[in-house]
């Protein structure tokens, strides 16, 4: 625990974007010289691009906002309900399934930084400190399972919609519930159910959205991504504050959808859909298909247009990409 906390304090130092002496940060988490070293090596492992700099001491390419409990429960005013920041989590979505017949309906759980996200069919997702939004919401359904069909695709809706409210432009939606912008991927929604078929269920709703990537993170990423900083430039807003309207829309979202289901999301789906008329490749248990994306069904099925005619397919047995 004593590392993590100086290794905390150590970012917090390096967050203004300024040099900071090796001495200063020492001082600064109260560890020796030495043990600054070995905190800056782990930084970097996680995949922060600290330079060391002859003469200067430690600093980071850029400034970087740290996330804060305080800050985000003030941005949502009474409604703040129950919010967590962790600095370092296996996953955030781990951490509610852990403690979900414990924490109320809606409670959130950030973390700066992840050992194991994940992202749909066990994808690993890359998830250094300071950087992103890795972000999980408990929710309670009374329905079962068979009443939840186009959670998924009605959070991308949501997510889309934060987003959007943040400035951020030319957000889409590729199905099932990647965000995209400016042709490549913002952020990402993993929904994972526990439960009854029949009712109820909880669902544990988990979010990560790019801030900011480094160096590090984009080689390791096998698709095109893009982030925040590149998309608003100096007008990227402050990660407290993205988080903070994440949390608000996906409230009231996932109450939205208690209510009415996927029907309440599928229009806002469809203004947003990426793949609608776009020539596509799927791949899956049906084997290889191409066709042309002809939207989604009531339940949030894709629908696609083959040379046999229109098939529809599940998020959970396809891959799909563009032609």
């Amino acid at each position: 625990m004593k590392n993590l906390l100086h290794s905390r304090e150590i970012l917090a130092a390096l967050a203004s974007g300024e040099a900071v002496s090796g001495a200063d940060l020492a001082a600064r988490a109260g560890v020796t010289r030495a043990a600054v070293w070995k905190h800056v090596e782990a930084l970097r492992d996680k995949g922060l691009p600290v330079a060391a700099q002859a003469g200067a001491g430690y600093r980071l390419p850029w400034p970087l906002q740290l996330l804060d409990a305080e800050r985000i429960r003030a941005r949502l005013g009474r409604d703040a309900g129950r919010v967590e920041v962790h600095w370092e989590l296996d996953s955030t979505s781990s951490e509610l399934a852990r403690r979900r017949d414990t924490l109320p309906d809606g409670a959130v759980v950030l973390a700066e930084g992840q050992q194991s996200g994940r992202g749909r069919r066990g994808r690993a997702w890359l998830s250094p400190p300071g950087l992103n939004i890795y972000l999980s919401c408990l929710k309670r359904f009374e329905c079962g399972f068979a009443g939840l069909s186009g959670l998924s695709l009605a959070v991308g809706v949501v997510v889309a919609e934060t987003l959007v409210a943040l400035g951020v432009p030319g957000v889409g939606l590729k199905w099932p519930n990647d965000v995209y912008a400016d042709g490549a991927k913002l952020a990402g929604i993993l929904v994972e159910l526990n439960g009854e078929y029949q009712g109820p269920c909880t669902a544990i709703v988990g979010v990560g959205i790019n801030v900011r990537l480094s160096a590090a993170m984009r080689e390791g990423i096998t698709q095109p991504a893009v982030d925040l900083a590149q998309l608003c430039g100096a007008d990227a807003p402050d990660r407290n504050a993205v988080a903070a309207g994440l949390i608000m829309h996906l409230r009231d979202g996932l109450e939205r959808f208690a209510q009415q289901g996927f029907a309440g999301f599928a229009s806002t789906f469809a203004d947003l859909d990426l793949l609608r008329g776009k020539a596509l490749h799927l791949s899956g248990a049906r084997g290889e298909v191409d066709g042309t994306g002809a939207g989604v069904d009531a339940q949030g099925a894709l629908c696609v247009v083959t040379a046999d005619g229109e098939i529809r397919v599940d998020s959970a047995e396809v891959t799909v990409r563009l032609r």
